[in-house]
């Protein structure tokens, strides 16, 4: 019985361990997806996980899966911002975050520093959101490096999640 009790507990400790699958946040701050539709063909997505990298390529294929929702054969994202939580237990904490947007002819870059002090007790895990606004459209496909079509990072993405 107590071999049993052994394995279970390593079995769920690697189950906190892990990042959870592709998919749908379950609850606010959770990690996952969440999506909303500001207008016709506009979207802004969130996706939070551990890794700021997986979090912009997560979504990235949210993005994707939008556009080809919608009939659509590619994406510009408008503006987006990873915002990273850093992993801790009890200290203070500092941040840093930047983003970039282009409406029209006119863009812009933004830097933001923040520094935390944590009230509770106990420790949290680090977990990064990446935000994307994107406008989907219909071919011909703009030659911009902002716009993306949404069929190959759909099939690039996806193959990384295997």
């Amino acid at each position: 019985m107590k071999p049993l009790i052994i394995a279970l507990g390593a079995l769920s400790l690697a189950a906190c361990a892990t990042t959870p699958a592709y998919g749908p946040a379950t609850r606010d701050g959770a990690m996952g997806y969440t999506s909303q539709q500001i207008e016709a063909g506009r979207h802004r997505i969130a996706y939070t996980d551990k890794d700021p990298g997986k979090a912009r390529n997560l979504a990235l294929l949210r993005a994707s899966e939008i556009t080809l929702m919608e009939g659509r054969d590619w994406f510009e994202i408008t503006s987006e911002y990873v915002d990273a939580e850093a992993s801790r237990s009890g200290g203070s904490s500092i941040g840093i975050s930047g983003g970039t947007g282009t409406y029209g002819r006119s863009s812009s870059v933004g830097v933001g520093v923040g520094f935390g002090i944590p009230l509770g007790g106990g420790s949290s895990g680090g977990k990064a959101t990446a935000v994307l606004e994107i406008v989907t459209g219909a071919n011909p496909k703009p030659e911009k490096a902002t716009v993306y079509d949404a069929r190959s990072v759909d099939m690039n993405l996806r193959a990384q999640l295997q």
